[in-house]
Parts: C-alpha cells; sequence; structure tokens
C-alpha cells in the first residue's frame, strides 16, 4: 500500500507538471522583490502628509495585533483550567520569565515585561512573514536597527544609573595582566559599541536569507515545467527550516538583550 500511495502521488506531481508548465519556460528569480516597501495607499507621497502606510507598516501593526490577541484577549479569563490561548500565553510567559532570571539574575525581573514585549513582536513578526504573499518586516535592517538601539541605550543608561563610574569596569579587565589591560579596554569599547550592529544583522540577515532562498528555488519550480516537484521538495524543506529559525531568531534577539542587561547591573569582569 505504501508503494501504490507513493507511486501515485510521484504520478500526480508528474501529470500536474505537464499539464502546467508553462509555454516558454525561463529563468525569472528576483529573490529581492519581495522585501520591498510599498505604500499601501497612492504613490506614497500625499494624503497623510509626513506619515505613509506601507506593507511594512501594517504587517508590524498586525504583529502588533497578534501579541495582544494572545496575551491579552487569550488569556483574559484566567481559568483555573486554561483554555488553549490561555496555555500558549502562560507557556510563553513563563519562557521569557525563566530566560531572563536565568541570565540576567532576580534582579532583573523587573524589566521583565519589556523584554516579554520585544520577544513577543519580533517572534510574531518573524511568524507572520511565513505566511504566502505576506511581508516579513524584521527582514530589514531599518526595524531591526531600531530595536537593537533601543536595548543599547537602555541597558547604557541603566548602567551607568545603577552603578555610575562603575559601569566603566565592563571594560577594565582586571584579572588581565597590567600591561595588557589597556589594550583590552580598547578592545572591550570597541566590541560594545558593536553590539547593536551585530544585534541588528543578524536577526535581519537570517530572516532575509531564509526568505530569498525559498524565492530562489520558487523560480525553479516555475521554470522546470514537469520537474518542478524537485524544487518544490526543496521549499518545503527549506520553508520548515525557516519556521524553526523564526523562533531561533527571537529568542537569539531576547536572549542576547538579556546578556546585555546582565552587564548593565553587573559591570565587573
Amino acid at each position: 500500500m505504501i508503494k501504490i500511495a507513493f507511486f501515485a502521488v510521484l504520478a500526480v506531481v508528474l501529470l500536474s507538471g505537464v499539464l502546467f508548465s508553462p509555454a516558454h519556460p525561463g529563468l525569472a528569480i528576483h529573490p529581492m522583490d519581495q522585501f520591498e516597501i510599498k505604500p499601501l495607499f497612492g504613490d506614497g507621497h500625499g494624503g497623510l502628509g509626513l506619515f505613509t502606510v506601507t506593507n511594512q507598516t501594517l504587517w508590524m501593526v498586525l504583529a502588533i495585533i497578534g501579541v495582544v490577541l494572545m496575551l491579552v484577549v487569550g488569556s483574559r479569563g484566567r481559568a483555573i483550567v486554561p483554555t488553549r490561548s490561555q496555555s500558549v500565553a502562560e507557556m510563553a510567559y513563563g519562557f521569557v520569565y525563566k530566560m531572563v532570571e536565568d541570565v540576567a539574575g532576580k534582579d532583573a525581573v523587573k524589566y521583565f515585561p519589556g523584554i516579554m514585549t520585544l520577544f513577543m513582536f519580533i517572534l510574531f513578526a518573524n511568524f507572520l512573514g511565513l505566511i504566502p504573499t505576506s511581508f516579513t518586516a524584521t527582514s530589514h535592517i531599518a526595524v531591526t536597527a531600531v530595536l537593537a538601539m533601543i536595548v543599547f541605550v537602555f541597558v547604557t543608561v541603566l548602567g551607568f544609573v545603577k552603578n555610575g563610574a562603575g559601569f566603566l569596569g565592563l571594560f577594565w579587565v582586571s584579572s588581565a595582566p597590567l600591561a595588557l589591560r589597556p589594550i583590552l579596554a580598547v578592545i572591550e569599547l570597541i566590541s560594545y559599541f558593536v553590539r547593536p550592529v551585530s544585534h541588528s544583522i543578524r536577526l535581519a540577515g537570517n530572516v532575509m536569507a531564509g526568505h530569498a532562498v525559498i524565492k530562489v528555488f520558487a523560480g525553479f519550480a516555475a521554470a522546470l515545467g514537469m520537474f518542478s516537484f524537485l524544487p518544490i521538495l526543496a521549499i518545503s524543506a527549506v520553508y520548515a527550516l525557516e519556521v524553526l529559525v523564526a523562533f531561533i531568531q527571537a529568542y537569539v534577539f531576547t536572549i542576547l538583550t538579556c546578556v546585555y542587561l546582565k552587564d548593565a547591573l553587573h559591570p565587573s569582569h
């Protein structure tokens, strides 16, 4: 039965490739077109003054709505026996809470609401971007850079507020030989200011790369005719990987935020 089912599916795939193959197959792959920001109304130069509603604006708003629906509406009942939506909300809450407590310490728990908001926004933006014909807001460095700069400015200001000049101890490696400490201090200072760059590029680059690969395979599927099932199988595999990447990148961005928060609260090496 398994062999019969396999050959039946293969026959359907080959037949569909023959019936629906393009009349003039050819490669026309433009993987970066999906990241183009377009105004939703008009040409983007009028109507709303300085603010233009774009596809990026729309999908960021949808991500925010998704977070509100999940964390506020989904858990509003606060039932002893939770519903599915409340269970998911509680799992997300517990997951991020434990991350903050384990990485940054108990004294960082007071900043949990901001970190939870950051994690959920990135997570929803990543997952919404996996919907066909949607737009992935986190694929643009303009979005991820703003998020990274918010984290960078916050932890820097918090470090000086909490520790005063003692925050500079983050750059002074007291365990190293005295002659090397000034050199290491310069290296530490440079690496500190590079944080928002790596923080933002890591998220945007990984999200953009996965979507571009899927678009490339989709272009091959349109050009190969009856053999289009081969890139379609590749698309399925990459898409499954992208689902995992969508979560991992939100997790990595958040856990790095917790690490930076720990440095701000406890700057000494």
